[in-house]
């Protein structure tokens, strides 16, 4: 019998890992998920207060409590959301799955590939932000966008 004992595993348990826990069936374990989702959204509106972010310091604030439960990196396809919205500008911030901030040179090539690119297309990289565990790494703080 598996037990959650906390929503973080909840929000990271797939809806069969749900299923394990003594008295909840597919139905209400989708349910949860769902809730879940719907609360993750709801806390990432501003409730109509636009905040502004300045520093990869307020990235990270911002947003580790949503990137903590990820287990994936974020996909390649990060430019789109900024050509759909028309976007002067980007900042990517991301996790790594083993929570270790260090950029390998993967990182350290698709900073410089989504730099170009965005010159290109006229959307600047302001940053590039990986959050670990209890820290970060900026692009920007070290120089390299």
């Amino acid at each position: 019998m598996k037990t959650l004992s906390d929503f973080n595993k909840f929000a990271q348990a797939s809806i069969s890992e749900i299923c394990e826990v003594k008295g909840i069936g597919a139905a209400k374990a989708a349910q949860i998920k769902a809730a879940l989702e719907i609360g993750k959204h709801m806390a990432s509106q501003a409730l109509g207060v636009k905040i502004k972010l300045w520093t990869a310091r307020d990235f990270v604030e911002q947003f580790t409590p949503f990137m903590k439960n990820l287990s994936i990196e974020l996909p390649m396809e990060v430019m789109i959301p900024a050509i759909k919205e028309s976007a002067a500008s980007f900042v990517l911030i991301r996790n790594h799955p083993s929570w270790d901030p260090s950029p390998c040179q993967h990182d350290i090539e698709i900073t410089h590939r989504l730099s170009k690119t965005g010159n290109i297309i006229g959307i600047k990289l302001l940053d590039h932000i990986i959050i670990g565990r209890s820290d970060y790494y900026s692009f920007s703080e070290e120089g390299l966008v």
